[in-house]
């Protein structure tokens, strides 16, 4: 993919399920609130993070390109 995303977790509408961590393990972190948060706020683009983001049953996960801020997830209307 080549860019660089900027990946952020809304804690109010997370309800920490896991399915991020479950699908990316290397992306994202549930802490002891079970709220998810990213490992890292950005981060190479990965299928695994945008598997993550579009697995998440409230859509808690929002992935940006870096730099531009074009949304990557959930894709603009």
């Amino acid at each position: 993919m080549g860019d660089r995303w900027q990946v952020e977790v809304d804690r109010s509408v997370c309800i920490g399920s896991g399915m991020c961590v479950g699908a990316a393990p290397d992306g994202f972190r549930l802490d002891t609130a079970r709220q998810a948060h990213p490992v890292a706020p950005e981060a190479e683009a990965a299928e695994s993070v945008l598997a993550a983001a579009e697995g998440c049953p409230v859509e808690a996960i929002i992935i940006t390109v870096a730099g531009s801020g074009e949304a990557v997830f959930p894709p603009e209307e």
